[in-house]
C-alpha cells in the first residue's frame, strides 16, 4: 500500500500551482547520468541468509559490551538499568514526535518537566531546557545565548583548550561568518590566564570540568574565574559530564551562568556515536535569551495540575529567521531516558556510580604509574587521566586489540599535537578489578618496542 496520501489529482494541482509539468521536472538540476544510476547489487537472498550475513558483519565490531573498554573522551560505557529501555520502548513515548498539543501530551510534557527539574538540581542552576542534540550543540547554543544576552554588542568568545575539541569545532561552525574573535584555546592555559583574556568586549568564557584531559577544576578556582568574568560583564559557561556531579560541587554553586554537557552517561548507550543528549541549564534571569523549549507546570480552569510548553516561540519552526535556536525536532525521548535513569538511581545511586568511577580510575592510574616506561599525568582527576606511553598510542591500541581483545584509550595527539604518545584512559563502574589488572598487565607487553 502507498503511505503517500496525495492522489494523482492532488499532485496535478500542486504541479500546476508551481508551474511544473511533471514530478520529473523537479529534478532537472540533477545531472541525468546521476538520476537513476545502476546499482551493482548481489542476487536476492532469503531473510535467514541475509540476517546471518548481517550478524557476521556485526560480529566484526569490537564493542564495549563484550570487550574490556578503557576508551572515554566524551562517550562512556555505564550500566543502564533495564527499566530505562523498557520505558523508552513504550509506544506512548517512542511514537511521540513533539508535544505541542498539551491536551494529548501530558505524559511526555510531565516527563520533560521532571527531566528539567533533575538537571537543574544536579547542576545547581535554576532553569533547564528540554535538551539539545548533544553536548557539542549545547555548548554552541550557550555561546549564542551569551551573545544574545549581550545584544550582539560583545564580539569576543574565550574558549579553554580543555574543552572537548569537538565542542570547540561545533562552536566555530555555529559562529563562522559572524566576525567574532574566538580565542584562548591556542594553548593549554590556566584559569587565571583565561580570565586575563576577558575584557569589556567579551560575551562569555567557556571552560570544562572535568576537562577533556580528565582534570577536575577546583570549585574555588572556578569561583575566582567566575568573579573575574562577571567583573567584565561576561557570562561563564561550564561544560560538565553529569555523572561526576554526583560527588563534585555543582558548577552553579561556583558561579557558572550556563552549564551544558553531554547527557549520554545518564542511561544512554554509546551506540558508536549517537543519538545523544545535550543538556542545557542556566540562570532564570536569562530565560528569555535561552535556546530550545522549556516545559512548565500549571493548572487548568478547574485547578487541576497540568504541563505545557511555557517557552517555545524562539524555535526556528515557529519564528524562522527571528529564532534564537536551531531546535526543530524532538530529542525528548533521550531526555526521558535520562530522567528514568536519574529517578531509578536517585541521589545516592548516582553518587555511588561516581564514587566507583573515581576509585577504579585511581586504582588503574596507580597500577600504570608503576610500570616502567609509562607515566601518569599528576593532577586531580575524576575517571579519566592522561598517560604517557613508551610507544605511539595508535601502535599500543592496535597491539591491545589484536593481542588481548582490549579497547584502549584515546590518542590525545589526534587533537593536541604537543601530547605525542599520550593516551587518555577512562574507567567507569563497568570496569572490574580483574579487567583493570588485565589491562595493566597487557600494557607491560605492548609497551615493548
Amino acid at each position: 500500500m502507498s503511505f503517500i496520501p496525495n492522489t494523482p489529482e492532488d499532485r496535478a494541482r500542486m504541479l500546476a500551482a508551481i508551474g511544473v509539468p511533471s514530478v520529473a521536472d523537479l529534478f532537472t538540476d540533477v545531472p541525468a547520468e546521476h538520476r537513476f544510476p545502476s546499482l551493482d547489487l548481489p542476487a536476492p537472498a532469503a531473510e535467514q541468509d541475509a540476517l546471518r550475513e548481517l550478524d557476521a558483519l556485526a560480529a566484526r565490531n569490537t564493542e564495549c559490551a563484550h570487550a574490556p573498554c578503557f576508551l572515554g573522551a566524551g562517550a562512556y560505557h555505564h550500566f543502564i538499568p533495564s527499566v530505562v529501555d523498557f520505558v523508552l520502548s513504550r509506544s506512548e513515548f517512542s511514537t511521540a514526535y513533539t508535544p505541542y498539543q498539551p491536551e494529548i501530551s501530558q505524559g511526555t510534557l510531565q516527563a520533560i518537566f521532571e527531566y528539567q527539574s533533575m538537571i537543574a538540581r544536579l547542576t545547581g542552576m535554576e532553569v533547564s531546557n528540554a535538551s539539545h542534540y548533544d553536548g557539542a550543540t549545547a555548548a554552541a547554543e550557550a555561546v549564542v545565548m551569551a551573545l544574545n544576552v549581550a545584544q550582539r554588542q560583545r564580539r569576543r568568545v574565550v574558549l579553554s583548550a580543555g574543552v572537548h575539541p569537538q565542542y570547540r569545532a561545533v562552536v566555530r561552525t555555529y559562529l563562522q561568518g559572524m566576525g567574532l574573535d574566538l580565542c584562548g584555546d591556542e594553548t593549554d592555559r590556566s584559569l587565571e590566564d583565561l580570565g586575563g583574556l576577558c575584557d569589556d568586549s567579551t560575551a562569555c568564557v567557556v571552560v570544562q570540568s572535568p576537562d577533556f584531559f580528565g582534570r577536575i577544576v577546583p570549585p574555588d578556582s572556578l569561583a575566582r574565574l567566575a568573579q573575574s568574568v562577571h567583573a567584565c560583564g561576561a557570562l561563564l559557561v561550564v561544560a560538565a559530564n553529569p555523572v561526576p556531579l554526583g560527588v563534585l560541587v555543582p558548577p552553579g554553586e561556583a558561579g557558572a551562568d550556563v552549564v551544558v554537557g553531554e547527557g549520554q552517561g545518564l542511561g544512554i548507550a554509546p551506540s558508536f556515536g549517537g543519538p545523544y543528549l545535550g543538556y542545557f541549564a542556566f540562570r532564570r534571569e536569562n530565560v528569555r535569551k535561552s535556546s530550545g523549549r522549556i516545559a512548565g507546570e500549571t493548572v487548568d480552569r478547574a485547578g487541576t495540575r497540568g504541563y505545557v510548553f511555557t517557552l517555545s516561540t524562539r524555535e526556528q519552526h515557529i519564528r524562522r529567521e527571528k529564532a534564537t535556536s536551531n531546535i526543530c525536532t524532538n530529542q525528548s525521548l533521550l531526555a526521558l531516558g535520562a530522567a528514568v535513569y536519574m529517578t531509578c538511581l536517585g541521589p545516592r545511586g548516582l553518587r555511588r556510580v561516581a564514587e566507583l568511577c573515581w576509585h577504579k580510575a585511581h586504582y588503574a592510574a596507580a597500577r600504570i604509574a608503576s610500570i616502567p616506561g609509562y607515566a601518569v599525568e599528576e593532577c586531580e582527576f575524576f575517571h579519566e587521566f592522561a598517560m604517557k606511553c613508551p610507544v605511539p598510542v595508535d601502535v599500543a591500541n592496535k597491539r591491545l586489540h589484536e593481542r588481548f581483545g582490549i579497547i584502549g584509550g584515546y590518542n590525545l595527539a589526534a587533537d593536541y599535537p604537543d601530547r605525542k604518545n599520550t593516551m587518555l584512559v577512562c574507567c567507569t563502574e563497568m570496569n572490574s578489578r580483574a579487567e583493570i589488572d588485565f589491562f595493566t598487565d597487557a600494557l607491560k607487553e605492548v609497551g615493548r618496542a
